[in-house]
């Protein structure tokens, strides 16, 4: 774990623990090629390790896949989803989408061109605005059909993707509210439209603030960002909520573990959570 992924943490936790409900961890490994072995247990070994508990089993996405795969069964029983050849090379000149992904501009939408097979499976996009109110951000639209398109259910490596597997399993666990960072707003509005169209319950989101190095490159594991295991559990909770607005005491640091998170917790105010897209942090956290 990098500091950018204790940030998220911490604010997912804590607005939980402060709404009397349940926090679920979940590994979204449902990428098996980019899965690194043992990736995983590291997680969970420093969650512990920082304070965190979870009030059910850990889910693991790659023991879901025959739920995405009848989720995309039934969007295919209404016409929703559709074979589509294109490469990426194919797509190498389409617009980009808000999250950087190409825009797809619907070159298998009405049937794939001559001499072409389908490669992956994509979602059939409703016209119209999609709309959800954040709970940092305020009202966020966006025309999915429009400034995404047709976005893929089902790879063509055989693997389900990332908006599929989420909408399951947020389904599955009877998730209410979803805290994360905000790079993965652009994700929550085609998430909506799976829901709607699967007849899922919509949850409540909330986005956070993502954490920079100096360069103003996000944390991450492709910046090399620091893994935080041999960093002071009680500073890392404690800056943590320096970057998400809660202005702890600056002695906090410096206090026993489960001090920090009594104080965080009966302070925690989303309300105070900065509502520009990042923040910077310490240079020890940056690599």
């Amino acid at each position: 774990m990098h500091f950018g992924s204790v940030v998220a943490a911490v604010g997912s936790c804590l607005d939980a623990r402060a709404a009397g409900g349940k926090w679920l961890l979940r590994i979204d490994d449902v990428d098996r090629p980019r899965a690194v072995r043992g990736a995983g247990a590291a997680i969970l070994a420093s969650l512990e390790r920082l304070g965190f508990t979870w009030d059910a089993p850990p889910v693991w996405q790659h023991d879901c896949e025959p739920h995405y795969a009848a989720a995309l069964a039934m969007l295919a029983d209404k016409g929703l989803v559709y074979g589509c050849a294109c490469t990426r090379k194919m797509l190498a000149d389409a617009p980009r989408a808000a999250d950087g992904s190409a825009r797809y501009p619907g070159t298998c939408r009405a049937g794939l061109p001559a001499g072409y097979v389908a490669r992956a499976w994509r979602f059939r996009v409703p016209p119209g605005e999609v709309a959800f109110t954040d709970r940092v951000h305020g009202r966020i639209a966006e025309d999915v059909a429009r400034e995404a398109g047709d976005f893929v259910l089902h790879r063509a490596d055989g693997l389900f993707a990332y908006q599929l597997a989420v909408v399951v399993d947020d389904a599955a666990a009877g998730v209410t509210d979803v805290v994360r960072g905000i790079d993965l707003m652009p994700s929550t509005t085609r998430q909506i439209s799976l829901q709607r169209a699967l007849g899922l319950p919509v949850p409540r989101y909330a986005h956070l603030p993502v954490v920079v190095d100096a360069g103003g490159q996000k944390l991450s594991k492709q910046s090399l960002a620091r893994a935080v295991d041999d960093l002071a559990p009680g500073m890392l909770i404690h800056d943590a909520l320096v970057c998400l607005g809660q202005q702890p005491p600056a002695g906090l640091a410096r206090a026993p573990l489960a001090e920090v998170w009594a104080w965080a917790l009966a302070h925690w105010s989303l309300a105070r959570v900065p509502r520009q897209p990042e923040v910077h942090s310490r240079r020890i956290y940056d690599r």
